[in-house]
């Protein structure tokens, strides 16, 4: 199974909760669904270390306290998903840092829903409960 990690990086604004997702560049892309940044571990990598990584490179966003959220696995692929949340740094610009992207850019909750890849939605809610939990 290919294993990949990223970031689910959250803030509060005056408009309610919103999360950084990013958007797959090229023309077979276009109508693509979004994603949380990720990609693969290098050899030595842990999980949270690539999510890190991964993160800056696509959004230039370091990110700070991660706490895990699980995993998801996609049900065609069977690729998994592990995700580190936590709130983005309060200067956070995302930008598109890498070729890999043509977007990236924080949305809020309810249209990240419509927008996400269908089996990283189960990450939306975790996001959410662990928040009310006071869990992140």
């Amino acid at each position: 199974m290919k294993q990949t990690a990223g970031t689910l990086l959250y803030r509060q604004t005056e408009g309610g909760l919103e999360v950084l997702l990013v958007h797959a560049s090229g023309n077979y892309n276009k109508k693509s669904p979004w994603s949380i940044p990720k990609g693969l571990p290098d050899p030595s990598e842990h999980f949270e270390e690539a999510a890190r990584r991964e993160t800056y490179e696509e959004t230039g966003i370091s990110a700070g306290l991660l706490k895990p959220l699980g995993h998801v696995d996609y049900t065609k692929t069977k690729k998994r998903i592990h995700c580190f949340a936590g709130p983005a740094p309060a200067n956070a610009r995302p930008r598109c840092a890498s070729w890999e992207v043509d977007k990236s850019e924080f949305v809020p909750i309810e249209k990240a829903r419509r927008l996400i890849h269908p089996d990283q939605s189960p990450l939306l809610a975790r996001l959410e409960t662990a928040l009310g939990n006071g869990g992140i």
